[in-house]
């Protein structure tokens, strides 16, 4: 190609940069922005917990297995009121009456019914931490066979989260301040400011099903530990420049 050519390709690619976009107002430019984001993070000892407590029985008839059912919850219920828990922070969660099933022979047009299962399950609020590993304790000692699930949590679990949001935002605002200065100008006014939820206690710590025989042991030895609470943030900033674009 001809150094006559060559600058008019050159001449129509630098205007066909300076074209404005469709729906951009070629008289006021965007603001130049910058976009961060961070996380913040609070450390807290849980103060409360959720426990649930099952109990299973079998028996031929579906009557006779709830009969048996209730004899057995009722007595757990009562073991875990006698370790300091009202009746308001105990309810039931669930209760299931489960056919159980098989064919005798090859070819049998329905299958026949061998056996009930019943199941019964209550949940636990507890709001001392001290409580967890006698509750649990009481309840097998009385005949529970299930412990499906422990979760631990927080009162204060908003403060938390806000001393979190505080953290994020700090970390947020620090990265766009570095970020101006490196680009050869200084952070302008916030434009946008949103956040979201990583993680919020309570967390569910799951436990395996306990057979009855754990209520003979000295104890259930619980550790709480620490819940975490984490938050997201992004904002945009303006860019101010130093000087004048070139």
């Amino acid at each position: 190609m001809s150094t006559k050519y060559l600058a008019i390709a050159t001449t129509i690619y630098a205007m066909g940069l300076s074209t404005p976009c469709i729906g951009q107002d070629p008289f006021h430019p965007p603001v130049p922005q910058i976009v961060t984001s961070g996380q913040g993070e609070v450390r807290v000892t849980p103060d409360r917990a959720t426990i649930t407590v099952g109990v299973q029985s079998r028996a031929t008839t579906a009557a006779e297995a709830a009969a048996q059912n209730s004899r057995k919850q009722r007595a757990v219920i009562d073991a875990i009121k006698a370790r300091g828990v009202p009746a308001e922070q105990i309810g039931t969660s669930n209760f299931n009456v489960i056919p159980e099933t098989r064919y005798d022979r090859e070819g049998q047009a329905a299958p026949k019914t061998t056996s009930y299962l019943v199941v019964n399950t209550i949940t636990v609020e507890l709001r001392r931490i001290d409580q967890v590993g006698p509750v649990i304790d009481a309840a097998l000692g009385a005949g529970a066979n299930q412990i499906n699930s422990l979760a631990f949590g927080v009162t204060a679990a908003d403060s938390a989260r806000r001393a979190a949001l505080s953290v994020a935002v700090a970390k947020t605002k620090a990265d766009a301040d570095v970020m101006a200065r490196a680009a050869g100008g200084s952070l302008g006014p916030l434009i946008e400011l949103t956040a979201g939820d990583v993680y919020t206690p309570p967390s569910p710590r799951q436990v395996m099903a306990m057979a009855k025989d754990m209520a003979q042991e000295s104890g259930v030895p619980i550790e709480a530990g620490q819940e975490i609470v984490r938050v997201t943030v992004s904002a945009r900033w303006q860019f101010i420049p130093s000087g004048p674009p070139r």
